[in-house]
């Protein structure tokens, strides 16, 4: 197995070129396992820890740059307010050492219904920067992921970055697993309220072949959240948006879980996260100032 380390972007795309089959890695929590347990046997590793800027990030109006080698514990510490949905996911995410070593291009890259990373992504409306020596194009994380493990990503391209707003409003993550740390999702939920805009996104994951937005609990919540109000949220609402969370999943039988309870644990957790995020909502301004 030929080892290819390149030190900057043009260098680690030209390689990417060269080798088609070589199979990309940074901070290797997902590569290494499949290596050590003969999943995967490629010709050559495309090792991306050591190109300059991959891991840094910046935002420039109201828009999140997230380079592709950006490590889940840079999320938690530097931007669980700009993102706090996605800094909630990256919390649960293994231990402290795979947060340390693990990315979220790695996350994305792995086209894993289960990641853990993809549904706040998808509800943020987030889009995936993917380069080549042929150029740039951005392709919505809603259309990345085609299958499991499978992604639209060309044999000659890398994930350069993640795109994706700033905060407007909460934003909540959840999932149900066997313990509450260093465990494969169950299923998992997000959601993700703009205030100003009266936007709505929701990401399902783990409960369907890809990661899945539910379009008609989104409506629903468009049209009859109280937007703006500071009263409780109406039980009825609460309820129809939990069945139309679970409507949306497209769950299989496995290890984990079966279909029925992967639909069930969707509604519980898209109704608590709704009531978690209208409570935060009634007390925050979301400019950075409690009321």
């Amino acid at each position: 197995m030929d080892f290819l380390q390149p030190t900057t972007w043009s260098d680690a795309l030209a390689l990417r070129a060269e080798h088609p089959d070589a199979l990309p890695v940074a901070g290797g929590t997902d590569v290494m396992v499949e290596l050590n347990f003969a999943r995967r046997r490629p010709p050559a590793l495309l090792d991306l820890s050591r190109v300059a800027g991959l891991a840094e990030w910046d935002a420039d109006s109201g828009l999140l740059r997230l380079g592709a080698g950006v490590p889940y514990r840079r999320i938690v510490t530097e931007l669980a307010g700009r993102t706090p949905g996605l800094a909630m996911a990256a919390r649960t995410i293994g231990s402290p050492q795979i947060r340390n070593r693990g990315t979220i291009g790695g996350n994305l890259g792995s086209a894993s219904p289960a990641g853990d990373a993809l549904p706040p992504l998808l509800a943020a409306g987030a889009m995936v920067e993917l380069a080549s020596v042929r150029g740039v194009r951005t392709v919505p994380v809603a259309e990345f992921c085609t299958g499991p493990k499978r992604s639209v990503l060309a044999p000659d391209e890398l994930i350069a970055a993640i795109l994706l707003p700033t905060a407007t409003g909460p934003e909540q993550f959840a999932k149900v697993g066997a313990r509450n740390a260093m465990v494969i999702a169950v299923c998992s939920f997000a959601l993700v309220l703009r205030m100003p805009t009266r936007e709505v996104g929701i990401g399902i994951g783990s409960a369907a072949p890809t990661p899945v937005r539910a379009p008609g609990a989104e409506d629903l919540l468009r049209a009859e959240l109280p937007w703006g109000g500071r009263g409780d949220l109406p039980d009825p609402l609460v309820r129809r948006f939990g069945e139309l969370v679970a409507a949306a999943a497209s769950p299989i039988d496995d290890v984990r879980g079966t279909a029925a309870y992967r639909r069930h644990a969707l509604g519980v957790l898209g109704r608590r996260s709704l009531v978690r995020a209208w409570d935060e909502q009634r007390w925050s301004d979301f400019s950075g100032v409690a009321r």
